[in-house]
């Protein structure tokens, strides 16, 4: 097998492996389900202006929903690493470096969102809780790489842009990668190439990403929780009243 593929595979099954240590915990699966809920929140909060914006909203839109998302994608990720060789043999090598970098990224992800849950006493999280458990699970060299590897997706889907032959090579993939298994990796490579094409230019959509969610790590990182307030919790979601629930499993 191609060496590239097997890497791609070995990040997939790191996330199984993942999903499967969630299961073997009680109630763990749901407190990484609202990790997770009040994560996306936390996104709509912070970005509030640029999913308001005529300009960038589509982009910040495709950010929450494809990258921010609380989706179970289990089903997805086990058809995707059955067609893996496939992908890397039918699609453009820069198109396989993006898929390898947003594998790597749900990656460090779900191991950073299981951790936070561990350190959650409820299936409830409210700011001050999803303070605690981002200082308790720490790891500030892996939530500086989440933010790398989230630039690095936004910054190939805007050179795409600048690409009209990859995207033609793009298109004319619709058909083998919808017989290969691979039409949602297709759906989420056109749909981020077509808005960020929109965007007319990234640049001030990704800096504002880059210094929000660093200027984010670091007030969460150095908040003091002796305090009956702290600054960072002004940079996350006000707690509603309702705290944000797991969803119960069927």
């Amino acid at each position: 097998m191609n060496p590239r593929a097997e890497g791609i595979i070995a990040l997939i099954n790191q996330v199984a492996l993942e999903r499967r240590r969630r299961e073997s915990v009680p109630g763990l699966h749901a407190r990484v389900a609202a990790v997770k809920h009040f994560q996306q929140r936390r996104f709509m909060h912070t970005y509030s202006d640029l999913l308001a914006s005529k300009r960038y909203g589509a982009a910040a839109r495709f950010f929450l929903d494809d990258l921010y998302g609380p989706r179970d994608f289990s089903q997805r990720d086990a058809q995707f690493a059955r067609v893996v060789p496939a992908l890397v043999r039918l699609f453009p090598s820069e198109i396989v470096n993006t898929v390898e970098t947003l594998a790597r990224l749900h990656t460090l992800s779900e191991q950073l969102d299981s951790e936070m849950g561990t350190h959650l006493d409820a299936r409830e999280v409210a700011a001050s809780d999803y303070l605690k458990a981002w200082q308790a699970t720490a790891r500030p060299a892996d939530r500086s790489l989440q933010i790398v590897l989230t630039l690095e997706v936004g910054s190939a889907l805007d050179l795409y842009t600048r690409r009209p032959l990859l995207r033609h090579s793009l298109k004319l993939m619709r058909g083998p990668a919808k017989a290969a298994g691979l039409g949602e990796l297709q759906r989420f490579l056109e749909s981020g190439f077509d808005t960020f094409k929109a965007m007319r230019g990234a640049n001030e959509f990704l800096d504002t990403v880059a210094a929000r969610e660093r200027a984010l790590a670091n007030a969460l990182f150095n908040a003091n929780l002796d305090g009956v307030r702290v600054e960072a919790l002004r940079l996350l979601p006000p707690d509603t009243g309702t705290p944000t629930r797991a969803p119960q499993r069927p």
